[in-house]
């Protein structure tokens, strides 16, 4: 057995290897600018590269590399040895504190929305000191921040640091006027939870569009899907408990915290979930989870699907991001239990009105177009924005504003029924899986991000939107004459006012739809509505005033979105032709070929019945002939697509139709005919 302590960040130069291989002095300095933002001296910055350097040799690592961020979703890195020429004939290995703190990549292949032009190809990464580098595949990994040549943010690291210090600051204003003058930090903490697909790699490697895309573009309705419920926290098959055991010792080799992991709803989909952390360290922890996800897969002979809606008829992959507000004392501000009282509803209100007030941002940090295949369904939240508190909470909320006591709900033993099984108290509140934004005892749930997204840009908003809140309380509150009636007066006036967006019930409903229309709430129900909702002067001017992102990185925000949306959607259209036209063409052809010879065979027996034959031939030939009609609309539709909204509309609509003629024929070809695993072989691979 593992001694799962001792791995744990063996591989990570974190505070306790610091402090072993740094001097006092130089230790010292490093946790000043770790933990207060001063400015770190070059002297300090070679002491720390030259240790952190000979560590990472013992640890078996001949290259460095500045890992960061950009607008692609995904990570980057450029690999430099530490071998330095010394003489004619020698090699030494050196790594300067210019090395470990700033390096300076080709910028001009990653997105950047127009903040730059195409011959201003320099850009700075600079090392995110407030994250531990680690060691992976023979190479030290230096998380940094990615900038353009002029400054803007070209990456999600950059205004998530900033918007935890806009939180930062305006909570310790907050927790003064309480009289808390011993905190010197409040950091945001998340703990994501991520869904995912394994299937066969064999199988994978003979889908295109699979590997192409992350999703089937087409695929007949197996026998068996998600509906016996017989999957969900099922026993986790060999191949796939290997898969897992591995995926484990790796990630707690680089401290992180993987708690959880079982059988989700649909056949071959799995979840994992990791206890909570900063939010900048779990953003980073959350991109090498999936990265290892794919690559431990590929050793064990399976493909790690992260695509929000890999397959059509079974439950999507999300990710819940798990997020609360916490002291450097370790302090959760959002745990009743934890928290004097009318602080904990202060920040509860905060919370309530950065939701309704930003629903929109919070809306667009989850939109993408896999995960538009998701949202809406009932495996995921509506695309309305909403927040569940429980009857409790909203009980007291509610109390609070008419000036009444609040007795509470009544906490009962649970009664089973079997003697032998041990009492315990029941919860005073259930929890809503259908809610976009759930209070879960201690924290948020945001439930709308899909499973393949970076955590970043939900808790920017996040972070930046109770930041918000918090400044507009400050204010009024540092000028108050009498503090506690004030206050009071304050939180009644802000629940009242935004009581709209909380919502118990079942989020799934035609209901609730019209409900939320009543009360105001937007239904953005694409990436194509929400987008244009991140330049409005509203969003700017929150961003803005709490330097997260000017207004030219907004707009390059948006500019970038949805042209990956466009491009993704492209490329779906372009792979579903190509499959189409060299193989399921071919594959009707033969089949028709094999069906009309027996059928001329035939002619001559009259004893024989081929209206089989005729029938199914017949068939086939219709739906060919459709094929061929659908395939052609949706190669017309192409040379036309020049913006978002054709490709939603017109482009998405040809693909549904020409899926739909692709679905009926895979019913009728014979097997050995059919070019491409089925969902049956799909779903059901791991075995």
């Amino acid at each position: 057995m593992k001694n799962v302590p001792e791995l744990f960040g063996s591989l990570v130069f974190n505070d306790t290897v610091m402090k072993a291989r740094l001097p006092r002095d130089i230790y010292k300095a490093l946790q000043k600018t770790m933990l207060q933002g001063t400015h770190l001296e070059l002297d300090i910055a070679n002491a720390v590269a030259n240790a952190m350097k000979d560590w990472a040799i013992e640890k078996g690592a001949t290259h460095f590399t500045h890992w960061f961020q950009p607008m692609t979703g995904i990570t980057a890195e450029k690999h430099d040895s530490f071998i330095e020429k010394e003489g004619n004939c020698r090699a030494i290995m050196v790594f300067s504190g210019k090395s470990l703190v700033r390096g300076e990549p080709d910028a001009s292949s990653f997105p950047s929305g127009g903040l730059r032009s195409t011959f201003e190809a320099r850009g700075y990464t600079v090392w995110d000191i407030t994250s531990y580098a680690f060691v992976k595949n023979g190479t030290l990994y230096i998380p940094t921040a990615f900038c353009s040549y002029s400054g803007e943010a070209l990456d999600e690291k950059t205004p998530l640091l900033r918007s935890m210090e806009a939180i930062n600051k305006q909570a310790l204003r907050v927790l003064k006027l309480f009289g808390n003058h011993d905190v010197k930090r409040v950091v945001p903490d998340v703990g994501p939870e991520q869904e995912y697909f394994l299937i066969d790699k064999e199988i994978f490697l003979k889908r295109p569009d699979l590997r192409y895309t992350g999703r089937t573009l087409f695929g007949s309705r197996p026998p068996k899907g998600q509906e016996l419920d017989d999957h969900y926290f099922g026993s986790i098959r060999p191949r796939v408990s290997a898969f897992m055991a591995e995926l484990d010792e790796e990630l707690w080799k680089l401290g992180i915290y993987i708690k959880t992991k079982h059988s989700e709803v649909a056949p071959s989909q799995h979840e994992l979930a990791q206890i909570y952390t900063t939010t900048s360290t779990a953003t980073d922890h959350n991109q090498l989870t999936m990265e290892l996800m794919k690559s431990i897969a590929d050793k064990h002979g399976l493909a790690c699907l992260l695509h929000e809606k890999p397959f059509a008829g079974v439950n999507g992959s999300g990710k819940h991001n798990n997020w609360s507000v916490a002291t450097d004392a370790g302090v959760n501000l959002l745990d009743a239990g934890k928290t004097e009282d009318l602080l904990f509803l202060l920040f509860l209100v905060a919370v309530v009105k950065a939701v309704d007030e930003y629903q929109d941002l919070l809306r667009i940090s989850a939109a993408s177009a896999a995960n538009d295949h998701r949202l809406g369904a009932n495996e995921a939240p509506p695309a309305i924005v909403s927040m569940f508190l429980g009857d409790d909470l909203t009980g007291i909320l509610d109390a609070f504003e008419a000036g009444v006591g609040y007795e509470g709900l009544e906490k009962s033993q649970m009664e089973i029924g079997v003697k032998a099984l041990p009492h315990f108290t029941k919860d005073t509140t259930d929890r809503n899986r259908t809610s976009p934004f759930a209070f879960t005892g201690n924290k948020f749930e945001f439930r709308m991000l899909g499973s393949a997204f970076s955590i970043a840009e939900s808790n920017i908003v996040l972070n930046t939107a109770v930041a918000e809140s918090l400044r507009q309380f400050a204010d009024l509150l540092e000028k108050s004459d009498n503090f506690k009636s004030d206050l009071a007066e304050l939180i009644k006036s802000t629940y009242s006012t935004h009581k709209r967006i909380i919502y118990n019930g079942n989020n799934y409903s035609d209901e609730w739809v019209e409900e939320a229309a009543r009360r105001g709430l937007s239904n953005l129900k694409t990436t194509v509505d929400a987008l244009p909702q991140l330049i409005s002067q509203k969003n700017i001017d929150l961003f803005a005033r709490h330097h997260v992102l000017n207004e030219s990185e907004i707009h390059s925000r948006c500019e970038i979105h949805m042209e990956s949306y466009c491009k993704t959607l492209c490329i779906e259209a372009l792979t579903m032709a190509d499959m189409v036209k060299k193989s399921i063409i071919p594959a009707c052809i033969a089949y028709q070929r094999e069906i009309a010879a027996l059928l001329e065979m035939k002619k001559g027996l009259e004893e024989y019945d081929s209206s089989l034959e005729a029938h199914l031939l017949q068939n086939i030939s219709q739906l060919s002939a459709c094929l061929l009609e659908k395939l052609t609309a949706l190669e017309n539709t192409l040379p036309e697509a020049n913006d978002a909204k054709h490709y939603r509309d017109k482009v998405c609509a040809a693909m549904q139709e020409l899926r739909e003629v692709i679905d009926r024929l895979e019913t009728l070809i014979a097997e050995k005919h059919w070019p491409f695993p089925t969902y049956a072989d799909m779903l059901f691979s791991v075995i």
